[in-house]
Formats: structure tokens, C-alpha cells, sequence
């Protein structure tokens, strides 16, 4: 459905001089290269996401009044922040506010934004808003495919405030079963339910198998799949379980490592990120296509390998990948690590989009069930510093 320009009419007003210098100081702290938050799905030639440094009309205190401005608004291919604002005659500093987001924050096709504020939306006469007490706290429980992203969207909150509440650090990994602070409430919730000021429990680590037990009844009951259980426990498929055993429910965590990245390096990585933002990539997707990155090739393009390993992520002509030519185009080779509708390579190749319950898996079952690898434990070792990049990296 399409939606009509409104119309706009500049409306002078007198900002106060605390609101004037607030803007300044805020807008002076943006580094000298920055420029506009822009909607991926463009093509940005930037080698990196650029920052807003200035909003247009805020320090001569000009506003524009919209004649039936509607509630919302679905970005577009192309859109940015200012643009919309614009068009629907408020400021950016507004629209920022009334979403939750900062002035760095990336912005996506499909996305919606709140075009008023929060306050405004009415609540029916019959069911009275509850009221809150400040810094109380709802729970989630995690279930397979969220994402601190979509967690915060639900909630009204940000990543950054998930993470700081549930102490996640720079990886913000998440598990199914895992149970989550979140400040604000859903949408639909009616109430919120205080959360006890206790730490929350560690997750176990191993379940004692008790008389009746299963493997499938196990794996449900601990969010995870009957596979993983069994190359964690070094079990087959066929293996039997008794009363009294110790079942571990993930393999022991990989030793971390972690890399400084050159100019050539950076460059690679955030190409990897912006094209995965471009496709709709989750941010654990990117980080899996970081770390394959790192372990193929030290995020370097090579034009040579084992065999016959090309490029990035060091994919082969005879099994299918592409021409030489193709692989050693970066942009195409990432492209057809992620694979799914967009994929250049087509069905000739099966990128991590493609494999059902990726999103499940270890972080380095994902990488490896793409690469399948001689040695697949090692880009779990890549996974912190994956995210790092990730979260700095624009």
C-alpha cells in the first residue's frame, strides 16, 4: 500500500537555549568523516556505515506540521532516518526518541518506525495502563531463532540495555531455554511481573539420567537436538543410556582466540557484515561468516589454497563453488557463503541460509556443515571475537 506524501508547513519556533545547546553538544561529538544513517539494501560505496552529524532544521528551532500524518512507517530500500523525517514533517531527534535509537544505529528495508510518540497511542478506556514502578524488570525465556535484536524490538528496550541487564558482554550469545532480563513491556502484556533481585541460576551443564529417561526427551527438555547431545557424550547413534550416567549437554566451550585486523583485513570484514545486513542476515549468521573468514584465509582474498581453495573462504572450482574468477570476487564468494534466495551459485551449492536449523546449531556445527572442513572445532574459536568485530566494526 503506498503512502501518500503529506503536505507541510514550516512552523517557526522559538527553541529554548538549554534545547539548542543539548543538540550542539550532542551533534559535536560525531567523528569528522561521518555522514547519514542509510537503509541497507542500497548500495553504499563508504567503506564502512556512516554516522547522522547534523539534523537540518533542529538549531534554527524549525519544525514542519503534517496534515493526517500516519502512526507508522515501513522503511524502504534507500530510506534513511532524516529522509523520513522529513517527509513526514518531524525531526530526527523526534523519531530517533520515539524508536529507541541512537545516532549510529543501522536502520533496514522492512523495518518500522514509530512516526509519534509512545505516550500518544491511547490505551482502550475499559483496560487502564498498569503502571510500573521505575528500573522493574520482565523476563524472557529464549527460544530457538531470537535474537537479542528482535528480543529488544519485542520489549520497547535496546540491545545495549539486554546485554547490560543479563551481564552478556561484547558476544551477546544467547541459548534457547535461557531466561533474560528485559526492561519495558511487551506490547500485548497487560502487566509486568517484578523480577526477584537474585542472580538468575546458571544453566546446567549436565543432566544425570534418570530411570524412563530419553535421549529425545533430554534434548527437549534442555532446548537442544538428540545429535548434539550425542557428539557431545562422544555416543553414537545407536548408543544406550542408563540410569546414573552424567549426560553433558554441549561439548566443553572452545579456547577463544582473537586478532588485531589490518587496513586489507577491515576491509574484507566489513564487506562481510554489509552484505549480510543487506541480505537480512541474523548478527549470529555475519559472525559465523566472520570467523569461516578468519580460519579459511586470515580474512585475506587468496588466490590460492589447498588444492584448489580460492579467496575468502577459500571455495573450490571442482566442488562446485564458481569459476576462479568467481570465487576471487569477494563480494560474489560472500554472497555464496550465505547462500538462501539470492544466492549466485543457485542449488550448485549449499551456503548457511540453506541449512535447516542453522540458527540451532553450535557455532561451529553452522560454519562447518557449509565448509565441511578438516577441522571444524576451529572457527568456534573465532566465535567472541567474531561478535567483537561485529559489534565495532561498521
Amino acid at each position: 500500500m503506498s503512502i501518500s506524501t503529506p503536505r507541510t508547513v514550516p512552523v517557526r519556533l522559538a527553541a529554548p537555549a538549554a534545547v539548542i545547546g543539548t543538540l550542539a553538544a550532542a551533534l559535536s561529538v560525531a567523528p569528522a568523516e561521518a555522514g547519514e544513517i542509510r537503509s541497507q539494501g542500497t548500495a553504499d560505496t563508504a567503506p564502512h556505515m556512516r554516522a547522522l552529524t547534523a539534523v537540518h532544521d533542529a538549531g534554527r528551532g524549525v519544525v514542519h506540521a503534517s496534515a493526517a500524518r500516519p502512526s507508522a512507517y515501513t522503511i524502504k530500500p534507500g530510506d534513511t532516518v532524516s529522509s523520513i523525517a522529513r517527509k513526514h514533517g518531524v525531526s530526527t531527534a523526534d523519531l530517533l526518541a520515539w524508536n529507541g535509537l541512537g545516532w549510529r544505529t543501522v536502520i533496514y528495508p522492512g523495518q518500522t518506525l514509530r512516526l509519534s510518540p509512545a505516550a500518544a497511542q491511547a490505551a482502550p478506556a475499559a483496560v487502564p495502563a498498569a503502571s510500573t514502578a521505575p528500573g522493574a524488570a520482565a523476563t524472557h525465556t529464549v527460544v530457538r531463532g531470537d535474537t537479542v535484536y528482535a528480543i529488544a524490538k519485542k520489549y520497547r528496550t535496546t540491545v545495549s540495555a539486554i546485554m547490560s541487564l543479563n551481564s552478556l558482554g561484547g558476544s551477546a550469545i544467547i541459548r534457547p531455554g535461557q531466561t533474560l532480563r528485559v526492561a519495558g513491556a511487551p506490547a500485548a502484556a497487560p502487566a509486568l511481573q517484578p523480577v526477584a533481585a537474585t542472580t538468575p541460576a546458571a544453566a546446567p551443564t549436565a543432566h544425570t539420567v534418570a530411570a524412563g529417561d530419553t535421549l529425545f526427551g533430554i534434548a527437549k527438555k534442555y532446548g537442544t537436538t538428540v545429535a548434539a547431545l550425542l557428539q557431545a557424550n562422544g555416543l553414537g547413534a545407536g548408543s544406550i543410556i542408563y540410569p546414573g550416567q552424567s549426560l553433558r549437554l554441549a561439548p566443553p566451550a572452545p579456547a577463544q582466540r582473537s586478532a588485531s585486523l589490518d587496513a586489507t583485513q577491515q576491509a574484507h570484514a566489513v564487506r562481510i557484515i554489509r552484505i549480510g545486513r543487506e541480505l537480512g542476515v541474523p548478527d549470529r549468521g555475519i559472525a559465523i561468516a566472520l570467523a569461516t573468514a578468519m580460519v579459511e584465509s586470515s580474512m585475506r582474498n587468496l588466490n590460492h589454497g589447498d588444492r584448489d581453495s580460492l579467496g575468502l573462504f577459500q571455495q573450490r572450482p571442482s566442488q562446485g563453488w564458481g569459476t576462479p574468477e568467481q570465487i576471487t570476487d569477494a563480494d560474489r564468494s560472500i554472497r555464496v557463503f550465505y547462500g538462501g534466495a539470492g544466492d549466485p551459485n543457485g542449488a550448485a551449492t549449499r551456503g548457511l541460509l540453506d541449512i535447516p536449523g542453522w540458527q540451532g546449531m553450535r557455532f561451529t556445527d553452522a560454519a562447518q556443515t557449509v565448509q565441511v572442513s578438516a577441522f571444524p572445532d576451529r572457527y568456534g574459536q573465532w566465535e567472541h571475537q567474531a561478535n567483537r568485530w561485529l559489534a565495532t566494526l561498521r
